[in-house]
């Protein structure tokens, strides 16, 4: 099968939706299908990848502001119609809201191809954080129509579901997301990478993965470390990644670590070698971070909501706070800190809960669904055309 998958994302960018459909590219060329792959280009010069399997298309782009890094693809709708009459898609996946995944989604419009999407991001949520709150509305009206026009919308969870469908989306479809439990698991743990935080064996190190943006709702972990600390003096706090907030952060609180982006097995040993994870975020539409620190053995605080709310059995391989409860979510940590039999036990139970997520089964639903519509959609237009 021939598959357009049009994303504004992708690697080596960092950040959940980029690995996802990294991931999911991958799985698609595993299977025997070949991929039309229409992206921004990310860097100057950057020429487009042709193999038997592979064909790439790079668009303008522009960067994202407020995000270092990161640009969104420029519209491309008639390259994009001139590409799909030439080479026709069996069916036009696209990944990403933003220009160029509008002008996709009217290409595969123009051309009778049938079209699914995937809803990664709540930008709608987003809009608090950057000032635009009163777009909130004009923001998930836009997100509706874009993913009402297509045939079918894959969403990570169940909760997503229930919020899209009070506000009126269609043809929802839940596709969780996986895990690389070769590469997260605690076996990662590394006592020379504590060493270099300043850790000893009996220090309690508190981490948070991601971008270090404001819808990640940061503050919060800082303020959940600070009580931390106060009752445990013994403990640092661990911040992985990079983003728009680092600089304030670190000059705000140089007592604390900040290890920068990482990647592979280095980003599995920062992991594995933590005790507690926080995620403060309320904005999350899956969290990938999530099934990666539960992998890894990390006793995790969350709110029960995206991957949490589906995979955390509170007390028994993670806690929960309810959404937006910010005393529960601190209160929870203390208590984990503090309870020494409590965190060995999510810790060693956390694992077990997501042994079963890995990629393959993932890749395996989204080819299913892609084949479905594809042949759905071959079988209405034979019958149009042999209508008497």
């Amino acid at each position: 099968m021939r598959i357009a998958l049009v994303t504004e994302t992708y690697p080596p960018e960092v950040n959940g939706v980029a690995m996802t459909l990294g991931r999911l590219a991958d799985g698609l060329r595993q299977r025997g299908h070949t991929l039309h792959l229409v992206r921004p280009r990310q860097v100057r010069g950057e020429q487009p990848a042709m193999t038997a399997d592979l064909r790439e298309m790079l668009v303008g782009s522009l960067p994202l502001p407020r995000y270092p890094g990161l640009r969104f693809g420029l519209p491309a709708h008639g390259a994009l119609l001139k590409s799909w009459r030439e080479q026709r898609p069996d069916i036009v996946h696209v990944a990403t809201e933003g220009p160029l995944g509008w002008s996709a989604l009217t290409a595969a419009r123009r051309l009778d191809l049938p079209i699914s999407s995937s809803f990664h991001t709540n930008f709608d949520a987003y809009s608090g954080h950057y000032g635009i709150g009163w777009m909130r509305g004009s923001i998930e009206r836009y997100l509706r129509h874009f993913h009402n026009r297509s045939q079918v919308t894959l969403v990570p969870t169940q909760e997503i579901v229930r919020r899209l469908t009070s506000a009126d989306f269609q043809n929802l479809k839940v596709m969780a997301r996986g895990v690389d439990t070769q590469l997260f698991n605690p076996q990662r743990r590394s006592a020379a990478l504590r060493q270099q935080w300043g850790a000893d064996a009996n220090t309690l190190v508190v981490a948070t993965v991601g971008r270090l943006a404001a819808e990640k709702n940061l503050d919060l972990a800082v303020f959940a470390f600070d009580a931390l600390h106060r009752a445990y003096p013994n403990s640092r706090l661990l911040f992985v990644g990079d983003g728009p907030q680092k600089s304030a952060l670190a000059a705000r609180h140089p007592e604390h670590i900040f290890a920068g982006m990482r990647h592979g097995e280095d980003l599995a040993a920062h992991y594995a070698s933590a005790d507690i994870f926080l995620l403060p975020s309320l904005t999350e539409t899956y969290g990938n971070v999530t099934l990666e620190a539960m992998a890894s053995g990390l006793g995790v605080v969350a709110y029960a909501s995206a991957a949490a709310l589906d995979l955390i059995d509170d007390g028994r391989n993670g806690l929960l706070a309810p959404p937006g409860d910010e005393q529960r979510f601190i209160g929870a940590a203390i208590s984990l800190a503090g309870n020494a039999g409590l965190l060995a036990r999510l810790r060693l139970r956390a694992p077990a809960r997501v042994s079963r997520l890995g990629w393959d089964a993932i890749h395996d639903t989204f080819a299913d669904i892609l084949e479905d519509l594809a042949l759905i959609h071959s079988r209405r237009r034979h019958r149009a055309v042999v209508k008497p």
